[in-house]
């Protein structure tokens, strides 16, 4: 599996990534995008986000601090992109947590053809139906096994499921890709989840097999978080050689890094 070919891809083509994020991890978003060689775009309101999704060639939603108004302007965008073929991947941020939340995310779900759904373990496994637990935007654990539950709302969804954890699990409902790269790190600064859907949205603007898309987004981005941590005196160091690492991933280390397994 060529997974660096895809992260060249990104780099050559420079693909535009619309995003309706989160303002908390906005600056964040926006940063990583260039470091994997994309181009970031915000544009939140309804009066302009289909037509920035009309010039974009992938759109993220994260629903880390939805209103009301900005739900529908993502549901704006998203038609638009359905309209155009580009791929929607839709941040699952704190789905549980509230009613709100998750009604949102299940009208997104409902109106929009979602090609990419990110989430932990409790936030896909609200959205698939099981006992879940969600405090705040961290993952209480929910029951079910993580491949199942991944699975089965791949299934219901006809997409690409994202489930995050220890060993991040990528599936469509039947190809299933299993990432063991990362540290421990990554959980010690806010914003790494938002930055993920970024790069996955990234990958899938310049490759049409979003599956694979996402599980080659997961082992680079892994893989840059175990490098940051060499050097690192605490978060703030981190979150820089974070950025770093990425910047400069080569092909050599990610051939000889990554740990990805896949079940037919």
């Amino acid at each position: 599996m060529d997974i660096y070919s895809i992260l060249e891809k990104v780099k050559s083509s420079k693909p535009l990534v619309h995003h309706i994020t989160n303002w908390v991890t906005i600056y964040d978003c926006a940063n990583i995008t260039r470091c994997v060689g994309a181009l970031p775009v915000m544009a939140h309101a309804i009066e302009e986000s289909s037509e920035m999704t009309g010039i974009a060639q992938s759109l993220v939603l994260n629903i880390g601090t939805l209103t009301p108004s900005i739900v529908e302007s993502m549901i704006k965008a998203g038609k638009k992109a359905n309209e155009k073929g580009i791929p929607v991947i839709l941040d699952a941020v704190g789905v549980g947590a509230t009613k709100l939340r998750t009604d949102k995310a299940n009208e997104i779900l409902d109106k929009v053809k979602v090609n990419i759904i990110k989430g932990n373990e409790g936030e896909i496994g609200i959205l698939a139906g099981a006992n879940a637990e969600v405090k705040g935007v961290e993952s209480m654990g929910s029951e079910g096994e993580n491949k199942e539950l991944a699975k089965c709302l791949a299934m219901a969804q006809k997409s690409t499921v994202v489930l995050t954890g220890k060993e991040d699990i990528i599936t469509n409902g039947e190809k299933i890709y299993t990432v063991s790269n990362g540290h421990e790190m990554m959980g010690s600064i806010v914003g790494t989840g938002c930055m993920l859907a970024s790069v996955i949205g990234a990958f899938a603007a310049v490759e049409k097999d979003y599956t694979k898309a996402a599980a080659c987004a997961l082992v680079c981005f892994d893989i840059a978080g175990e490098l940051a941590s060499g050097e690192s005196k605490g978060p703030g160091t981190y979150k820089e050689n974070f950025y770093d690492e990425l910047y400069n991933l080569s092909k050599d280390v990610v051939e000889k890094r990554k740990k990805i397994e896949v079940e037919e």
